[in-house]
């Protein structure tokens, strides 16, 4: 268990919101307590609401008593400062290299997937096909899941052994490929079972699932926040 903290994390709906869902995990992976503020996206108000905890007006944003940070990548970072015994990077200098680089490159690419996939808990969905951009991000993301969990997973079920901020950065892709039913062999869908059965992700979904709000531009397949 990590040490006392005195957090509040700021979230979009967990139907929909991956970027939301990517500290949320960490957090609760990490035994870090923590409060939650759920502010429902695309409503009036809601804007207003998230610029008042949010600079950039975006969620997540984490307020750890007059900081605040946002962005999903740099929570994490900052998490992993505050709470080094929560180990979000492995120890290993190179592990941890790879892990830095395989999850800027989640933070910061795989458009296609994103567009044509976005994450939606609610339930499988089916007569998409990936388009060939999307394929071919697809095949990148199982080549780093195949290639860490080979290279660098040898001490646990995840990427690089335990649960770190690389496995928060990739659920929700996890979410997605079982949503849209993208095919899973070997490596990577021993991975992807394993991230499922985090008992913190089966919660998230629950939660999605018995969300009222429905964001209609996520159901015709535009991402959110």
């Amino acid at each position: 268990m990590a040490a006392k903290s005195d957090l509040t994390l700021v979230i979009g709906n967990k139907a929909y919101s991956s970027w939301s869902l990517r500290p949320w995990l960490l957090l609760r992976e990490s035994g870090i307590p923590f409060q939650e503020i759920l502010i429902p996206l695309y409503q009036p108000d809601s804007p207003r609401r998230i610029r008042e905890r949010s600079p950039s007006g975006r969620v997540p944003a984490l307020i750890d008593g007059a900081t605040t940070i946002w962005d999903s990548l740099a929570i994490c970072e900052y998490v992993a400062e505050r709470f080094p015994e929560a180990r979000g990077w492995p120890e290993d200098g190179v592990a941890r290299a790879i892990a830095r680089s395989v999850s800027a490159e989640m933070h910061s690419g795989f458009a296609s997937v994103r567009t044509e996939m976005p994450m939606n808990v609610r339930g499988r969905r089916s007569g998409v096909t990936p388009s060939p951009a999307a394929r071919n991000e697809i095949d990148r993301i199982l080549e780093i899941w195949s290639d860490c969990r080979r290279r660098f997973g040898a001490s646990g079920k995840f990427l690089f052994g335990r649960f770190g901020i690389a496995d928060a950065m990739y659920a929700p892709v996890v979410t997605r490929f079982h949503t849209y039913g993208i095919e899973l062999t070997g490596a990577a869908r021993d991975y992807s079972e394993a991230v499922q059965a985090l008992a913190s992700l089966q919660e998230w979904s629950k939660a999605g699932r018995a969300e009222p709000a429905v964001i209609t531009a996520s159901e015709r397949g535009t991402p959110v926040a």
